[in-house]
């Protein structure tokens, strides 16, 4: 796979570019009465985002992305989210920033793995963390406090799957709120 879009060489996260979706996403979430897993249909879509560098010392490429989360039984979406995957080729540090309309802000860090034609990307963030950390509104922090976020994310050509693990504190209880999904890319675009 060609990496170098518009003079940018993207590095792995070339990989990720395009519109996927998948049809058999699980949600497993804490109600008042209990717990819920939720079938889904999830879209996602990765596009350009260029280059970036920092006080002519770090050198970074980002690609942006948009996902949509709808419930399976009725089509309504229940999760929005934006943000940026990063990747700084010197150190091989992948940063995940993302924002979901709760007044919940991420900005998660780890690394990439490539074996066997798949590549991995890991990231983790804490509260109160000084380098990858949680920013909350204060409503969530009275009421639904994240606590850490960690994602497992795995490309292999057109096929994505993903884990991800949020870790709350939600009427009176820690619970790990968890996503899962596979996806197909549906095209390819550059930008």
């Amino acid at each position: 796979m060609n990496t170098v879009i518009d003079d940018v060489d993207y590095g792995p996260l070339a990989q990720l570019l395009g519109k996927w979706r998948g049809v058999r996403g699980t949600d497993q979430a804490l109600q008042p009465e209990g717990e819920e897993r939720t079938a889904f249909l999830d879209e996602l879509e990765f596009s350009t985002s260029g280059a970036a560098c920092n006080a002519d010392e770090q050198h970074l490429v980002a690609v942006r992305y948009h996902h949509i989360v709808r419930k399976k039984d009725n089509g309504l979406i229940f999760h929005d989210q934006i943000g940026h995957w990063i990747y700084e080729p010197s150190t091989g540090l992948v940063m995940h920033s993302l924002t979901i309309p709760r007044g919940v802000c991420v900005l998660a860090g780890g690394s990439i793995a490539q074996q066997d034609g798949k590549t991995t990307f890991t990231v983790s963030a804490s509260s109160g963390s000084k380098a990858f950390g949680i920013v909350q509104s204060p409503f969530m922090l009275d009421n639904a406090v994240t606590k850490a976020f960690k994602m497992s994310l795995i490309v292999d050509a057109d096929e994505m799957s993903y884990t991800e693990t949020t870790q709350l504190h939600i009427y009176g209880k820690d619970f790990d709120h968890v996503d899962e999904s596979r996806l197909q890319r549906l095209t390819y675009e550059l930008d």
